[in-house]
């Protein structure tokens, strides 16, 4: 058994370096914004709005490589499909950093340049895209399903690891450094780390294997027998291989087989774990405190605190999944979150300013990397039945990455109409996905992947 958890633990933390690539490529754009606002959109006297499109521009690519997700899943395998966004993340780390490479003059800001960058940053969106899909579903599918809870988990760990490693990197770059060489040499350095990470995760993934699900999907029963053996011993294998097939050959595989229910929780899940207003939180940290009254140092500081709440929280999730069950942590961590945001709205309310701003922001915080930050990645990996998930996955992570792109879009207007009406609408959807859990969603822990397929069924 020794041998068997270290072979686990050996392939899930391979595949969560493309958890790490996706917090690494979100995040790096943080250190270099303001150069490259320097140097692609003042130069040429553009636009606030031209800068606002180049930065986000990674997000078009993770909702493109969300939805493709699930047709590389399905038709290539996922690890091939993990290789192809290791390969994209590479791709955009050396193009983003050098966005001149064979076509332009280097130094020479030009239309055709800001367009080429922008193409390498929604390039390597489609590698978050696609990884953000398919981790999940292959360390899913991977895991026994008695630690499945946890080994998923740890993928959000490695993504919230990945924007840390990334501000370290970045302020390592910068430190000591004039304005000048960094807006010259220095945001350029800060895109091509990434290709170190983004290397290291395409050559170890030629050393694990695919998926047995997925290879029971193409009659390949003898190579998923053997990954079977490794992670579960010879007489459980051939078990789980049984269920597998069973699994595979009693159905068609058309999307709406098993109802219209698993689909429709699969798109809440992401919907609510953006609407609850997380990626807010994370994105417009130093501006939420700054606009309470802190000083510029201060907001970095608390942002900073912030950050080892994450970890720290995630990381007890992670121990708890498994033990207590997916249902229970998402409730309490939608009390938890709504405490922290109807909290806020208040104190927003009657301009109250002070520690107590911080402590709410930690409640809330706190409850969502305990819960709907990590879990609901786990159960998007494993409620969806065999025949399906590919395609299932995707559709729920384009939802995500939507929910994601109109909640942090948004966020400015309304906090120009009201900072209370708009802590007070993060507050009440907290409240609703409270509910939408105790009524909708199954409880999951310690069921096979193959399982999932008479749950639907009742």
């Amino acid at each position: 058994m020794k041998n068997n958890s270290f072979y686990i633990f050996s392939i899930t933390i391979v595949a969560t370096l493309g958890g790490l690539l996706f917090g690494y490529d979100t995040a790096v754009i943080s250190g270099a914004e303001k150069s490259v606002q320097a140097f692609l959109i003042d130069s040429q006297g553009l636009s606030t709005l031209i800068h606002g499109l180049t930065i986000s521009s990674a997000l078009i690519g993770c909702i493109i490589g969300g939805g493709i997700s699930g047709i590389f899943a399905l038709k290539i395998g996922r690890r091939k499909s993990l290789m192809i966004a290791a390969l994209l993340f590479f791709i955009s780390a050396l193009g983003s950093g050098f966005p001149e490479f064979l076509f332009f003059e280097r130094g020479q800001a030009t239309m055709g340049l800001l367009y080429m960058f922008n193409v390498y940053r929604i390039i390597g969106g489609i590698g978050v895209g696609m990884a953000s899909a398919i981790v999940p579903m292959y360390i899913g599918e991977i895991a026994p399903e008695n630690i499945r809870g946890r080994l998923v988990s740890i993928n959000q760990f490695a993504i919230i690891f990945g924007m840390l490693v990334v501000y370290f990197v970045n302020w390592g770059i910068a430190n000591g450094q004039t304005l000048d060489w960094i807006n010259e040499v220095g945001w350029r350095r800060m895109f091509l780390s990434e290709s170190i990470p983004a290397g290291l995760f395409g050559i170890l993934l030629f050393f694990v294997p695919e998926t047995p699900r997925y290879l029971t999907l193409k009659q390949k029963d003898d190579e998923a027998l053997v990954i079977l053996e490794k992670i579960n011993g010879k007489d459980r294998a051939k078990e789980i291989l049984n269920d597998i097939k069973a699994t595979v050959e009693s159905h068609s595989g058309k999307l709406w087989s098993y109802g219209k229910l698993v689909i429709i929780i699969g798109i809440l899940l992401s919907v609510f774990q953006q609407f609850v207003g997380i990626n807010v939180a994370l994105y417009y940290a130093p501006r939420i405190f700054e606009s309470m009254g802190a000083a510029k140092d201060a907001s970095m500081l608390q942002t900073i605190v912030m950050g080892l709440v994450n970890v720290i929280f995630t990381v007890v999730a992670i121990l708890t999944v498994d033990k207590w069950g997916r249902k229970p942590l998402l409730m309490v961590g939608s009390i938890g979150m709504a405490v922290g945001m109807f909290a806020i709205a208040g104190l927003a309310l009657f301009e109250i300013i002070g520690t107590s701003t911080l402590v709410f922001i930690i409640i809330y915080t706190a409850s969502f990397m305990m819960s709907w930050g990590p879990i609901c990645w786990v159960l998007i990996s494993e409620i969806f039945p065999n025949k399906i998930r590919g395609r299932a996955v995707a559709i729920a992570v384009v939802a995500q990455w939507a929910a994601n792109y109109f909640i942090s879009s948004t966020y400015p207007a309304m906090m120009e109409f009201s900072g209370a009406v708009t802590y007070g609408f993060y507050g009440l959807m907290s409240l609703l996905s409270f509910f939408f859990v105790w009524k909708m969603v199954p409880e999951t822990k310690g069921k096979t992947l193959e399982e999932m397929e008479s749950l639907w069924k009742k």
